[in-house]
């Protein structure tokens, strides 16, 4: 076995793509490690984190163990402290200089995924935005709503099952200084330049639910890609619908920078070309 583990933690963990992508780029990179999908109930986080040894350098993470990951941070990056959310964590040990104040006994935490939302708008020529709708309230809606935020956004309208559940959302809104309105799923909704789907994949809308969406929602960004298309995408007509294989890919590659660098700022040697490669891992082109 590889001295040098990393792994993606999830629960439900099974339909990640993260292995393929990353086992693509340490290849092409010459590094040896491997990377693993592992199970980890939210409730046994802590406990499973604390039981690393010294062979782990870096976990990924995904729903539910964002929200675990931000706590267990030493140090954590912007985007981290303005989501609440983490989805990288750079372990103790690991030989990269680390951030300026980021202790060394603990776990740096990044949240890839709002660069990951940029650079997958940006391949869809989408760079600036004045409006954006966001489906649901949970961790994921935080990176879209910050990254609506770094495309010039203006207003954002949250579309949540349970209105309560937004305000998290509204809160870190104020703070970016943008205007939002919370609508529920059924009712009137605001025209949008963009909407971003942030529901788990899968996820299923009453019909009537889904046209009032379609109506003035411009394209559509669902950051689902298992099940592909998604309801959405089926029933998405008069613009476009874009899957979140983009966004994975693309925070994929600022997680390997973190592995590899400790810099999220910094590319990858030949970066395009490990990003090619990490894309054909899971696209096969």
């Amino acid at each position: 076995m590889s001295a040098t583990r990393l792994a993606v933690w999830g629960d439900p963990i099974a339909h990640s793509r993260s292995p393929q992508l990353h086992g693509a780029a340490y290849a092409l990179l010459g590094r040896d490690w491997t990377f693993e999908r592992v199970r980890v109930p939210e409730a046994e986080f802590d406990a499973v984190l604390g039981g690393l040894d010294s062979t782990w350098r870096g976990l990924a993470v995904t729903m539910p163990l964002k929200e675990c990951a931000w706590r267990a941070s030493g140090w954590r990056d912007r985007r981290a402290e303005l989501t609440g959310a983490v989805n990288t964590l750079l372990l103790p040990g690991a030989d990269v200089d680390r951030p300026s104040g980021a202790p060394a006994d603990r776990p740096i935490g990044f949240n890839t995924d709002v660069g990951g939302i940029v650079a997958a708008l940006a391949d869809e020529q989408i760079r600036a935005l004045g409006s954006v709708r966001i489906l649901g309230a949970g961790a994921t809606s935080a990176s879209a709503l910050v990254a609506a935020a770094e495309l010039g956004a203006e207003r954002i309208s949250l579309v949540a099952r349970r209105p309560e559940r937004a305000q998290p959302l509204v809160e870190i809104a104020e703070r970016l200084g943008l205007t939002s309105v919370v609508e529920p799923f059924g009712g009137g909704h605001a025209p949008a330049d963009l909407t971003i789907a942030a529901l788990p994949g899968g996820a299923q809308l009453p019909e009537a639910h889904v046209d009032g969406l379609v109506e003035n929602g411009g394209p559509l960004f669902d950051v689902a890609y298992h099940p592909w298309p998604s309801q959405l995408a089926t029933r998405w007509h008069g613009a476009k619908a874009i899957a979140g294989f983009g966004m994975l890919l693309h925070q994929a590659v600022l997680q390997v920078r973190i592995f590899t660098t400790g810099d999220i700022d910094t590319a990858l040697p030949d970066e395009a070309a490990v990003r090619g490669k990490m894309r054909a891992a899971v696209m096969g082109d």
